[in-house]
Order: structure tokens, then C-alpha cells, then sequence
């Protein structure tokens, strides 16, 4: 896994300044749980174990959304989750570095992570692009 690193990595440098800094924070949290792969699908950086957990979208006009793919089935007693009219995926968008809260995001990044584990996500396209 380590090319596809280099390969998100790559992507993340290629970025203007402060959403360099906001991808490359949220990139290494993400990395840095037990097992969390990242990749390039859909031109952006997704996060897998068994399946799909997240992806980071740098966001038009600023920002970046950490999107978990399976939002709808996560429990969000902080209220840091937004689908913006989408019925599975939610997310949180980030404008600097500073926004991000590991402590906040953990609860959520573990029951991802747990969900992941019990009931692997499989995509309703024929071709998932990974």
C-alpha cells in the first residue's frame, strides 16, 4: 500500500496552501488508526479497511469535507454530521487545519471503523473504482 500513499500524498501536495495543510492533517488522523489504508478513487482520497470508511473532498471555493460513506448509519450524538440532502453519505467540513478536532472525530471514526468491521460496506455500482 505504501505506492498508494505516495499516490494520495502526491495529490494532497498538489493542492493550494491552506487546504494542503487541512487534507495533509486529516490524512495522517485518518492514517494513523490501525489498519486504514488510503487510496485515489474518483480523483480524491479514500479511506478503507475491509471497505470503504471515508473520503476527503476538497471542497469549491475553499475547505475540504471528510465524508464518511455510510453516515446515514452512524450515530452522531455530537451533531458534527451533515448530509446536505444525501440519503447515505455525511460529512464534516473543515476550512483550516484548526478545525480539526481529533477528540470530537474519534467517536465517529471508530464507529466507522466498527461498522467496517461488522458489515463491509458493498457499493450499488457495477464498477466501485476500487
Amino acid at each position: 500500500m505504501e505506492g498508494s500513499n505516495r499516490e494520495v500524498e502526491g495529490f494532497i501536495l498538489e493542492q493550494e496552501p491552506l487546504t494542503r495543510r487541512t487534507l495533509l492533517g486529516l490524512h495522517q488522523l485518518l492514517i494513523s488508526y490501525p489498519g486504514i489504508t488510503a487510496k485515489i478513487a474518483y480523483r480524491i482520497p479514500f479511506y478503507y479497511r475491509k471497505s470503504w470508511i471515508c473520503y476527503l473532498n476538497p471542497l469549491k471555493g475553499g475547505g475540504v469535507e471528510l465524508a464518511f460513506t455510510r453516515g446515514n448509519e452512524l450515530m452522531d450524538e455530537s451533531g458534527m454530521l451533515e448530509s446536505q440532502g444525501r440519503a447515505q453519505v455525511s460529512g464534516i467540513r473543515y476550512n483550516s487545519p484548526a478545525d480539526i478536532d481529533p477528540d470530537g472525530l474519534n467517536p465517529l471514526l471508530q464507529q466507522a471503523i466498527l461498522l467496517d468491521e461488522a458489515v463491509p460496506y458493498e457499493s450499488k455500482r457495477k464498477n466501485s473504482g476500487i
